[in-house]
This record gives C-alpha cells, sequence and structure tokens, in this order.
C-alpha cells in the first residue's frame, strides 16, 4: 500500500500530532456507527412490543445489517477506491445518518430493513477505510496498536452507546435511540470533512483488485476465520437481552448496566488484543481467545448462576460471565487485522474490507442460528451450541495458519 500524503519522512513509525488528531476523529466517527449498528441488541424487546413483532423475527433487523454489509462493503470500498479518501469518509457517515433518520420518520418494518441495508453501505465504506489510514499511518511493528486505536471508537461505542440507546429505548422509545445517535453524528461529519486533508488518497484499489483477492484460496480461507470467530459470539450476542431478562429477571436497569459491563470488557480486550498480538504475534493471539472463549460460552446456558436460584450472587458471577467474554471477544479484532494486512499489505483497503464483511456475515449467521435454536429450543441451549461452534473455529484458525 503507497501512501501519497500522509508520511513519516524518517521512517521511525512515529505518528505526528495531526495524524493522532485524524485517528482520533475517525475513532469517534467509528463510535457513532458502533451505536447505530449495534444497539439493536440492546433495544429489541421495545422494538418488538412497539412494531408487534415476535423476538426472533425482530433479531432478523441486526441479520439484515450483517447481510447487506457483507455484500455492499468489499464492493463499494473498491469502486471508491479512486476518490479521495476525504470524500469517501464523509459520504459514508452521510449514508449512515440517513439510514438513522428514515426509521424515526417511518416507523415500520419494511423501513427499518431498507434502514439497516442503507446503514451497511455509508458503515461498509467508512470503516474499512478508517482501519486502512490507520494502518498506513504505522510501522508494522506498531501496527496492531494503531489499528485498536481506530477501533477504540467502536469499542467505546459498546462501553457507552449501547447501554444508552437501550436506556433510551425502554425509557423514550426504539426512534428516540435512533435520533440520538443521528445528533451525535453531526458533529463527527464535520469534523471528518474538516480534519482529514484534502488530498489525501491511497494507491487506488479496484474490483479487478477485489477479483484478485476473493480468488486467493489462502486468503479467503484467512479471511473467513472472522466470519467463523464471530458466528460462535453473536448466537448469544444477538439475543443478550432477552436472555438476560428471562433468566434473571432483569429489565431497563439491569440490561443497561449488563451493557455498561460488556463496554468495559470490550475496551479492555481491545487494548489486550493490540498488545498481545504485537507482542507473542496475531496467529498465537487468535488461538488463545478462541480457547478462552470455548470456557466462557457455555456459561450462558447455565444462568441463573449459583445453584439455578437469581439471587445477589448468580448476578454477580452473571456479570463477571459477561465481562469475560467481552474481553475476550473484542480482543480478537485488532490481531486479526494485522494478521491479515501482514498477508497482503500492498491492498490493506480490499482485504479490510473483506475482513469487515466477514464480520458481518459471521454476525448474520451467528443471529440466524440463534433465531433457529431460540425458536425450537427456547433460549436455554444458545451458549452450549455458542461453544460448539467455537470448536469450529479454532479448527478453523488453525488450518489456516498451516496453510498459510
Amino acid at each position: 500500500m503507497h501512501q501519497t500524503t500522509l508520511s513519516d519522512p524518517a521512517g521511525s513509525g512515529a505518528v505526528h500530532p495531526s495524524n493522532r488528531l485524524l485517528i482520533a476523529v475517525l475513532s469517534m466517527s467509528n463510535f457513532v456507527i458502533g451505536m447505530g449498528a449495534f444497539m439493536i441488541i440492546g433495544l429489541l424487546e421495545p422494538l418488538a412490543a412497539d412494531l408487534d413483532l415476535p423476538m426472533a423475527r425482530a433479531g432478523a433487523v441486526l441479520t439484515t445489517y450483517a447481510v447487506a454489509y457483507a455484500v455492499l462493503s468489499p464492493v463499494l470500498v473498491s469502486v471508491t477506491g479512486g476518490i479521495g479518501r476525504r470524500r469517501v469518509l464523509a459520504a459514508g457517515l452521510s449514508l449512515f445518518g440517513l439510514a438513522c433518520l428514515l426509521p424515526v420518520l417511518l416507523p415500520t418494518e419494511g423501513v427499518l430493513h431498507a434502514s439497516r441495508i442503507l446503514a451497511a453501505a455509508g458503515a461498509g465504506i467508512f470503516t474499512p477505510v478508517a482501519a486502512a489510514v490507520a494502518a498506513g499511518l504505522s510501522a508494522p511493528g506498531n501496527r496492531a496498536k494503531a489499528l485498536a486505536a481506530v477501533f477504540f471508537g467502536m469499542t467505546m461505542s459498546q462501553v457507552l452507546g449501547l447501554p444508552l440507546g437501550s436506556f433510551i429505548a425502554y425509557t423514550f422509545g426504539w426512534r428516540a435511540a435512533f435520533a440520538v445517535v443521528l445528533v451525535v453524528l453531526l458533529p463527527c461529519l464535520w469534523l471528518v470533512w474538516t480534519i482529514v486533508p484534502r488530498g489525501l488518497s491511497f494507491q487506488p484499489v479496484t474490483l479487478r483488485d477485489l477479483a484478485r483477492m476473493m480468488r486467493n484460496g489462502r486468503l479467503m480461507l484467512a479471511v473467513g476465520f472472522t466470519a467463523s470467530f464471530l458466528t460462535a459470539g453473536y448466537v448469544v450476542n444477538t439475543f443478550l437481552a432477552p436472555l438476560l431478562s428471562q433468566n434473571l429477571g432483569w429489565g431497563r436497569d439491569g440490561i443497561t448496566l449488563a451493557l455498561l459491563v460488556c463496554g468495559i470488557g470490550a475496551v479492555l480486550g481491545n487494548m489486550m488484543g493490540g498488545a498481545l498480538s504485537d507482542r507473542i504475534g496475531p496467529a498465537r493471539t487468535l488461538t488463545l481467545l478462541c480457547l478462552a472463549q470455548l470456557v466462557v460460552l457455555p456459561g450462558f446456558s447455565a444462568l441463573p448462576l449459583a445453584g439455578g436460584q437469581t439471587t445477589l450472587l448468580s448476578g454477580a458471577l452473571a456479570m463477571g460471565l459477561l465481562l469475560l467474554w467481552s474481553v475476550f471477544g473484542w480482543s480478537f479484532m485488532a490481531a486479526q487485522q494485522a494478521r491479515l494486512i501482514g498477508l497482503a499489505p500492498e491492498a490493506a483497503p480490499v482485504i479490510l474490507a473483506l475482513n469487515a464483511a466477514g464480520v458481518y456475515v459471521g454476525a448474520a449467521l451467528g443471529s440466524a442460528m440463534g433465531g433457529m435454536v431460540l425458536t425450537g429450543f427456547g433460549l436455554a441451549p444458545l451458549g452450549l451450541v455458542a461453544g460448539a461452534l467455537m470448536v469450529v473455529a479454532l479448527a478453523h484458525l488453525r488450518l489456516s495458519v498451516r496453510l498459510g
């Protein structure tokens, strides 16, 4: 990948102060995108009640977003490869903002699904390009930390965005939560247009580059691990609110607190994943994360813990489970992104777009599988099914590392 504007003439890998500001702006924008994309998890119950939908059908909104992102992101990143990064980033945020406005004005199931497709297009342009910019600012030895920095906004959306969206939805209605995202997005859009240099560009990537990447079997196997890892997690993640509500009796405040704990774990995991990957390597880091999730995920089928009674002890144990699950889950992204860029540094925007697509393929598969389990067997088996799928993810990773 050749960078034309953001360079380090001394070759030291240090980041210029203006580039640190740019990374901060990209991170803030990722916060908005993360909140708008995933707060569906925390507002699933009020949304389903307002639209009179079964829980599994309401959860399909997340599946729609995930499938649209997986399909649109690599194509849109490739098509816009020759356009200045400022325009591409601003366009992505603008599309995402429009997607948040539509369900506020027209609160129907059909419009909600259509708006999620539009949101996926906007996020699918913005997030991979932002990650590519962060990678381009960094020496290879610090790349995972830089990616973790720009991804920090996404993790902060788990700390603040998801619990805030859930609280607003339970208190004022789910449409109000989307309105808040739109309000927070507008200053981010202005900052992107103001801070990102006019001439910032990379070596253009095209649909031909995308096709070349997709014909590389070993590379696509490595990208596919993103989907298999996230599939396991989203079996639980999509239906976390009803899982906590029905098994522990938690309402608005309990679920908001649970999402806050998950957000704290996301921040810790994001930092841990970047630092650990730079220290022991991405492949070893990812193997450790799979093994850790194998232990944690089945715990969701044992709720409430501590003898099957909902007590203060069982609530504390559940919070501990949520914290560990989030730490190990959010340590994943920086390590996987660093691993993939190392495999194809000359086409970082495309490979990161494919990786982002893998995230949402995993989200779509996981939410769909979770919905089928919920419909057929109820909430209880979700953790066990997620654990079994993590075994598949671990086997996928080891095969990919061996072939690579």
